[in-house]
């Protein structure tokens, strides 16, 4: 089962910008391995920075794949920078804001800002600044063979991209 760190999209501009959401829930599990209570202090659950990035990845993913109509493969290649100011948690909603700096057959450099924002009255803060570089592996196998279907963008992505209102191409 493949795990999506978002929840929808509320824009994607062709090759230049996708803003995504998630909602931070305190029924999530991975929350609770991060803080633990301790005789000092009570637990505090966070969403680990890794599956933050991730979230990013996908949404910065989705803007590259939407550039060429979904017919790449693009996978994440590589973490250029990613900053943390605060911490994701539960009862909060994470806003991904991805923009693509270089886009050409070989694959994408995106940069983006997460912020989190707290529902009950609208105010945002920046969680994180990241930068990302994508791989068109169709395009850099270098020998290596990959299947054929498209095993980035999978049903779930595309009817996630579906039901935030946007059309996709059938693979």
């Amino acid at each position: 089962m493949r795990w999506i760190w978002i929840d929808r999209i509320l824009e994607l501009e062709r090759g230049k910008r996708c803003v995504a959401i998630k909602n931070v829930s305190a029924a999530e599990d991975v929350l609770h391995d991060h803080f633990e209570a301790t005789s000092d202090h009570p637990a505090i659950p966070v969403l680990p920075n890794p599956l933050i990035i991730e979230g990013m990845a996908q949404t910065a993913g989705i803007l590259v794949g939407h550039a060429n109509d979904f017919q790449e493969k693009v996978i994440l290649a590589k973490i250029g920078r990613a900053e943390f100011q605060t911490a994701a948690i539960p009862g909060f909603t994470l806003r991904y804001e991805a923009m693509i700096e270089r886009i050409d057959p070989s694959g994408a450099a995106t940069t983006g800002t997460v912020h989190r924002v707290d529902p009950s009255n609208g105010k945002s803060v920046q969680l994180a600044e990241i930068s990302l570089m994508f791989s068109h592996i169709d395009q850099n196998r270098a020998g290596l063979e990959f299947p054929e279907e498209n095993f980035v963008f999978t049903d779930q992505f595309m009817d996630l991209i579906r039901r935030s209102g946007f059309e996709v191409p059938d693979l």
